[in-house]
């Protein structure tokens, strides 16, 4: 019998179970694959909650690296043997020791690139690639702000925005995580604590930044529109400290004619065309040195919970593995 993480009620990390499961033969598009290391991320603790809800009992979990044990009809861009790495929409289930999966979402690994590496970068890393490559093309000279800076997709996309040519000012929540954030992409990091617009403004003479990258939601939502250019974008990814308040589009007006939008990874990754576009482009950076993935903490994949309570307690930097 192989073993997972399930859960069977939203809440906290406690609702995180190591079961056995019986995991069966892949039908027709589908593969199973051994997991050799599991990725760690915030989205996760929105599943476990139940603020992105999930039927229930469920398995957890959305990003990991393996080898294929078994393929099945149709499936012809992967083998069995081969090294691959993943990110996936409901239903999820990565954490775990072996899975049957929708073998679409599935990218051969190259050789370069090690199995923590994968399990740290795929959903931080599709993340990265679209909100710089889609939501919001960055181009040379634009001036950002990047929440979360220190974290896994921060440190992923701090240092792709500066290989676009981005001025980044990261937001970090330690003296540690700000010298972090310098070391991979940003220009400048401010921390949370402090006047994060007054600091904004003077990097950029007065004149604001193109674009936010916020991921902590009601805490920082007006501080974030302060922070923008006229007619700039407001990217409101993540809801860390919990979800934005109702708010009158007034705001965006006196504020010289923002716009806002929240956007998912799921709408931006959609088909097999999409999953190796953005593939693609983060394995060469990835290879070619200009995007380092640092592995910041491991813990044993049964012990998923006490990943959850450090992720939330913000006791971690870079991305988290979890080993099976």
């Amino acid at each position: 019998m192989t073993h997972a993480i399930r859960i069977q009620q939203y809440g906290g990390p406690e609702v995180l179970e190591w079961v056995e499961v019986e995991v069966g033969e892949p039908q027709a598009g589908q593969a199973r694959v051994e997991h050799t290391a599991v990725g760690l991320n915030f989205i996760d603790v929105y599943y476990r909650t139940g603020l992105y809800p999930v039927p229930l009992p469920s398995g957890i979990g959305s990003e990991a690296a393996g080898v294929v044990t078994a393929v099945g009809e149709g499936v012809t861009h992967i083998a069995v043997g081969d090294r691959v790495a993943y990110s996936n929409p409901p239903p999820i289930q990565s954490y775990s020791e072996e899975c049957v999966m929708d073998a679409r979402w599935l990218v051969k690994l190259p050789d370069e690139i090690s199995d923590e590496a994968a399990a740290s970068m795929m959903l931080k890393g599709w993340t990265a690639w679209y909100l710089l490559r889609r939501t919001y093309a960055v181009k040379p000279g634009d001036w950002i702000v990047l929440y979360a800076a220190a974290g896994g997709v921060g440190l992923i996309a701090g240092q792709w925005a500066k290989q676009l040519g981005a001025r980044v000012i990261g937001i970090v929540g330690t003296e540690a995580k700000r010298e972090l954030a310098l070391a991979h992409g940003c220009e400048a990091a401010v921390l949370a604590d402090d006047d994060v617009v007054a600091a904004v403004q003077d990097l950029t003479d007065g004149t604001g930044v193109s674009v936010v990258y916020d991921s902590v939601g009601r805490d920082t939502f007006h501080q974030s529109l302060d922070c923008l250019r006229p007619r700039g974008l407001m990217v409101s990814f993540g809801n860390a400290s919990g979800a934005i308040e109702p708010f009158s589009v007034a705001e965006l007006a006196k504020r010289g004619s923002l716009y806002i939008t929240r956007p998912t990874l799921w709408s931006y990754v959609t088909n097999r065309e999409e999953v190796e576009a953005g593939s693609k482009e983060l394995f060469d950076l990835v290879v070619s040195g200009v995007i380092k993935i640092e592995v910041g903490q491991r813990f044993a994949l049964k012990d998923a919970a006490e990943a959850h309570r450090a992720l939330e307690g913000r006791r971690t930097t870079g991305s988290t593995v979890l080993v099976p």
